[in-house]
C-alpha cells in the first residue's frame, strides 16, 4: 500500500479551527494554544501545499476557494473521527429481551440462527424461555413469544411466521414405503401438547390394525426427532422444523398424507416495538423466514471474525 502523503495533523487541526471560526484567536482558545502558534501552523500548511488558504485582512480572515474546499473535507473527517472515538470510549449499553416459545421451536428453529442476532446486535442479551403454556408478556415473565394457533390474544400484535404442515418422518434406514407398514414399526409420541398426533392422522388414513396408543412417549418433540434420526421409530412432525434434516436426507417422508395445522405466530405488545432491542429481535425472527442455510450463514460470520 502506498503511504499517505499528508501534511502535519497539528497544522490541519489549526487550519480547520481557524477556518471554522474565521479567527486565529478563537481557534487558539479552542485548541489551548496561542494565536501566534495557530498562525505559524497555517503558514506551514500553506507552504507545504503551495497555495493560499486565507485572504488576510486587518482583524479578519477570509477563506479562499481552495481553503473552503479543504475546510469541507476536514470538518467532515474530524467529525467522523470524534464520533467514532466517542463510541469506542463509551461501552455499549446492554439490553435484555426475554422470548418465550416451545422447546421444539427454540431448539429446531431459533438456536441455529442466534449467530445472526449476536453478530448484528452484540449488545442484546437474548433469553429464550421454553414453555408449552402461554406466559404473560408483561416485561417481567417475558417480552415477546412465539405461539401456536390463531388467537385471539387481546392487546397483542400477532405476526404469522410459518404454517404447520405435519408429515410422517423417519430415518431412511427403516425403508418405509407404505402406511400399511406402520403396524410393524414404532410410533413416536409426545406427552407435551401437540397440534396434531397419531390419533388425528389415523382418523384420516385408517391404516388397518394400527394401534396409535402404542409406541414410545417423549416429553417434547426434540427428543422424538432424535429418536427418529436414530431409527427408533416414525414421528409425526411439523415439516418446517425438520427441513434441514429432510434436505440432508437424514430424515425422509416415506408417505402422506400431509395435514395442515394452525401456524406459529410472533406475538408482542404493540407499544414495545418502540424499544430498539424488541424491534431488533422482532426483525431477526421475521428475517429467518427468508434466510439461506444456517450452516453457510453462521460459517460466514465465523470466517469474517477469524
Amino acid at each position: 500500500m502506498t503511504p499517505r502523503r499528508l501534511p502535519s495533523l497539528s497544522a490541519l487541526r489549526a487550519f480547520e479551527a481557524a477556518a471554522r471560526h474565521l479567527s486565529a484567536k478563537r481557534a487558539a482558545e479552542e485548541l489551548s494554544v496561542t494565536p501566534t502558534a495557530i498562525s505559524h501552523q497555517i503558514r506551514q500548511l500553506e507552504e507545504s501545499l503551495g497555495i493560499a488558504l486565507f485572504v488576510r485582512r486587518p482583524r479578519q480572515l477570509i477563506l479562499t476557494a481552495q481553503g473552503q474546499t479543504l475546510l469541507t473535507v476536514l470538518s467532515g473527517s474530524f467529525d467522523a473521527i470524534a464520533e467514532t472515538v466517542t463510541k469506542l470510549r463509551r461501552p455499549p449499553s446492554r439490553h435484555g429481551v426475554k422470548l418465550s416459545t416451545t422447546p421444539a421451536v427454540a431448539a429446531r428453529w431459533l438456536l441455529p440462527w442466534v449467530c445472526l442476532l449476536r453478530d448484528a446486535h452484540p449488545q442484546i442479551d437474548l433469553s429464550i424461555q421454553v414453555s408449552h403454556e402461554a406466559v404473560a408478556l408483561d416485561g417481567i415473565v417475558a417480552d415477546m413469544a412465539i405461539r401456536y394457533g390463531v388467537g385471539p390474544w387481546p392487546g397483542l400484535v400477532a405476526e404469522k411466521l410459518f404454517d404447520n404442515v405435519f408429515v410422517p418422518v423417519c430415518s431412511p434406514s427403516l425403508g418405509l414405503r407404505d402406511p400399511a407398514e406402520l403396524v410393524r414399526h414404532t410410533l413416536l409420541h409426545f406427552s407435551s401438547p401437540a397440534p396434531l398426533d397419531w390419533a388425528a392422522w389415523q382418523r384420516q388414513v385408517q391404516v388397518p390394525g394400527l394401534d396409535v396408543s402404542a409406541g414410545l412417549m417423549f416429553s417434547d418433540e426434540t427428543h422424538g426427532i432424535t429418536a427418529a434420526l436414530d431409527g427408533q421409530g416414525i414421528a409425526l412432525m411439523s415439516r418446517y422444523l425438520i427441513e434441514e434434516e429432510l434436505r440432508q436426507g437424514r430424515l425422509v417422508q416415506p408417505f402422506g398424507p400431509e395435514i395442515q395445522a394452525a401456524p406459529f405466530q410472533l406475538v408482542y405488545p404493540p407499544e414495545r416495538l418502540e424499544e430498539s432491542a424488541i424491534a431488533a429481535v422482532r426483525d431477526w425472527i421475521m428475517g429467518l423466514l427468508d434466510s439461506p442455510s444456517r450452516e453457510s450463514a453462521c460459517r460466514s460470520i465465523v470466517e469474517r471474525h477469524s
